[in-house]
């Protein structure tokens, strides 16, 4: 346990360094959008909370700098102010970063990770190691919102298998009961817990993503420009914001063109879509004569084995997720083509569960019955309610410690600066 830990805790440090190492001092410190801080906030955010949750609250040390806690607290401080603060400059969020981790590692090596709840199984610094991946997630997207010659490389996922054109478009998810969150995942957060059994019924969910391709189909069917496919207050963002397409998106001539990472490049149609919101995600569904699926089925069609009746960790089952089930971990900056991965494939043969991109679901973010808060109620209370909805499944900028099958996203339904996609679902035809 102690060396996966380290070895966690070692990779996001690594990512982080890369995602701000890349870029210059005045694109560190800069807002590159009203929606994210600057990349410097981040940087000494992960420090300062890597020190509040393991130096003091499992070392029982002092503070190192505790005048500069306000200044990181995400709750005390809106995006949009954090460049007006006096935030640490990037050679001091460096050295304050660095010197915490190096006091971490001290500390890893003499903790016993058992006994307080924090300690057991290394839960706290399993938390903080997801932590800072999932900054180095909005820190890509910041990334991808930068404006400027592109300061990130990758290389592009591998091509789609030779099965990919033939797939069926949807898979039956039987009814039948089914075993959702989990008790036994040792670094689940809270809103993942407890385990709890739910009845579904018979449902079809796409096999892939929507692709890229298949939403310009409702473009150029006019699915922007009819309010009968999106619900009234969809219908109000899409109007008061001008929505015509994803965002990124341009039109030049007769192509659609996109632009990645200070890249600009022809839309591939294979590709899964991308930054849209949920309410173009509902009203595509609409559109297509479908919805989208629920929280639960989208859990139960990537963790349900059928012949076992068990709920996996993953689609695939229960090892980590290597390079052949999922496009995880930043190894690429883009989607894969749908239908990849195919070792990836959950029972029911749903592709692309995991990785690649957010899926949008139908449902509100609520607490499973018997949530427990723990171990501070900001993490996922105060969200609770209708005005977030939830995303499953990761996208490619998610490292594996941060995904797993039980894992909830949530987020605004306007929001579409984040990796999201969605696929959609239907009930079967009652005969």
């Amino acid at each position: 346990m102690r060396e996966l830990i380290a070895t966690e805790l070692i990779a996001a440090r690594a990512r982080t360094a890369a995602l701000t190492d890349c870029v210059e001092e005045p694109d560190l410190t800069a807002q590159h959008s009203p929606l994210m801080s600057p990349l410097v906030w981040d940087l000494a955010h992960i420090g300062n909370q890597e020190e509040l949750w393991l130096l003091r609250n499992v070392g029982g040390r002092d503070p190192m700098h505790p005048e500069i806690d306000p200044l990181y607290d995400a709750f005390e401080h809106p995006r949009a102010e954090r460049p007006s603060l006096p935030l640490l400059p990037p050679h001091e969020a460096r050295a304050y970063a660095h010197e915490v981790r190096g006091r971490v590692l001290d500390l890893l090596a003499a903790s016993p990770l058992e006994g307080p709840p924090l300690l057991t199984d290394g839960f706290a610094f399993g938390m903080v190691a997801q932590h800072e991946q999932q900054h180095d997630e909005t820190m890509l997207i910041t990334h991808q919102l930068r404006q400027g010659p592109a300061a990130l490389t990758a290389p592009a996922p591998p091509p789609a298998p030779a099965d990919a054109a033939a797939l069926p478009a949807e898979v039956l998810v039987p009814g039948g009961p089914f075993r959702m969150g989990t008790d036994t995942e040792l670094w689940a957060l809270d809103n993942e817990r407890p385990s709890h059994e739910i009845e579904l019924t018979d449902f079809l969910l796409d096999t892939t993503p929507v692709s890229n391709a298949a939403y310009q189909r409702f473009i150029a069917d006019g699915g922007y420009q009819e309010p009968r496919w999106w619900t009234p207050e969809g219908w109000e963002h899409r109007t008061r914001a001008g929505l015509v397409a994803p965002l990124f998106w341009s039109r030049d001539g007769g192509q659609w063109l996109r632009r990645r990472f200070g890249v600009l490049e022809p839309v591939p149609g294979d590709e899964p879509v991308l930054h849209v919101s949920w309410y173009e995600a509902d009203a595509y569904a609409r559109w297509a004569g479908r919805r989208l699926p629920t929280e639960a089925e989208w859990e139960k069609a990537a963790r349900h084995d059928p012949a076992s009746g068990r709920s996996r960790r993953y689609p695939w089952g229960d090892q980590a997720p290597g390079s052949e089930h999922a496009n995880l971990g930043q190894r690429h900056l883009r989607p894969a083509p749908v239908g990849s991965y195919p070792a990836g494939a959950s029972p029911y043969g749903a592709r692309q569960l995991m990785g690649d991109v957010w899926e949008w679901t139908a449902s509100d973010f609520r607490p499973y019955p018997g949530f427990r808060a723990w171990p501070y109620k900001e993490y996922s209370e105060v969200f609770f309610g209708p005005e977030y909805k939830v995303l499953r499944g990761g996208c490619f900028a998610v490292a594996p410690v941060a995904c797993r099958g039980t894992f909830r996203n949530w987020d605004y339904p306007i929001r579409r600066q984040i990796f999201a996609g969605f696929r959609t679902a239907r009930d079967p035809e009652r005969r």
